[in-house]
């Protein structure tokens, strides 16, 4: 049988990075194809011009992989794990975390912020119920709702939608993102108000695009995926679990299409995904009040405990502006 576009793909990406061939035969059969057409199928990726073609530029590669290992290894040595602070000064977080290239979660960051009140799901609904609203829905249907958005973009009523929420249960299916752009709504830019200032931390005053709120039941995931610029992920209410990975471990994590992994960080294959049991992988759980600093290219995958509501701010009030990752993608 003829393999699909993604197991070509899977195979031509794995010969480059110098798996075995007897391990990538011993993958497609773990998958269903015959032992001796899967030796014939890797043995004919092997010999595509475009793999071919592609060695030169992996050897060079290979040299940059080779440099970020040592980056890891230090990390591994280091046994840094992501710290959890109270009390954090701007400058304090500035130099220890920002630009030392660290994730933290800071504890009382959103301590004294009316938003842990009013943003709370039953004061959204009674304040905020009749505005319309987008939500991505219909997520579950298509395992590319991360990559391709647009077809799950719908329009309903913000009390309808937490009502959902509230008598739903766990779901994937239904969820306000960073891409519905609620804050920029004028009807909800009142929620704004109830935020407080934070020099050293974001910008005093407000910037377009900077701030982006999430709300969704339990059970929603977002996949594993690095950002371009450092985030700072405030939890409002309910949890979420995060998987850190180092930027510099980017190697491991099969970047497929522009910022996004292949690899489930949850549950890894490691037969489709063998360098990725070496990647160093940081498990996380951020509550309601707390902030969980992102630097740049650092890889997570995200999953709500709860009902949550969340917030990101890109806007950084730090010398220079928040460093951005010019990808290729």
């Amino acid at each position: 049988m003829a393999l699909s576009p993604s197991w070509d793909a899977w195979l031509s990406e794995n010969l480059l990075r110098g798996v075995p061939a007897e391990a990538l035969a011993r993958a497609l059969v773990s998958g269903g194809v015959a032992p001796e057409e899967a030796r014939s199928e890797v043995a004919r990726a092997g010999r595509h011009p475009a793999v071919e073609a592609a060695g030169p530029h992996v050897a060079l590669a290979a040299e940059v992989g080779s440099l970020m290992d040592v980056r890891a290894s230090l990390h591994a040595q280091a046994r840094r794990e992501v710290e959890r602070r109270r009390g954090v000064s701007a400058e304090e977080f500035q130099a220890r975390y920002y630009r030392a290239h660290r994730p933290v979660v800071l504890e009382d960051f959103l301590e004294g912020w009316p938003l842990l009140e009013r943003w709370r799901p039953e004061a959204l609904a009674r304040d905020y119920g009749d505005v319309a609203v987008e939500v991505m829905a219909g997520r579950e249907t298509r395992a590319d709702h991360d990559t391709s958005p647009d077809a799950c973009r719908t329009v309903m009523r913000l009390g309808d939608f937490l009502q959902r929420l509230a008598q739903g249960g766990p779901s994937n299916d239904l969820y306000l993102t960073a891409r519905n752009f609620a804050l920029e709504r004028p009807e909800l830019r009142g929620l704004l108000e109830d935020l407080r200032p934070a020099p050293g931390f974001v910008y005093p005053t407000r910037q377009h695009g900077g701030i982006k709120l999430w709300v969704g039941p339990a059970g929603t995931r977002t996949a594993l995926h690095h950002d371009v610029d450092s985030v700072l992920f405030c939890q409002v209410h309910g949890r979420k679990r995060f998987w850190l990975i180092p930027s510099f471990e980017t190697p491991r994590v099969y970047n497929r299409e522009h910022v996004w992994s292949a690899v489930d960080a949850a549950a890894p294959d490691l037969e489709r995904f063998p360098d990725f049991a070496r990647a160093h992988v940081h498990e996380v759980v951020v509550g309601p009040g707390e902030m969980l600093f992102i630097p740049v290219g650092w890889w997570h995958q995200v999953f709500a405990l709860d009902v949550s509501v969340s917030l990101t701010f890109q806007s950084l009030d730090v010398p220079g502006g928040n460093m951005r990752w010019h990808t290729s993608g």
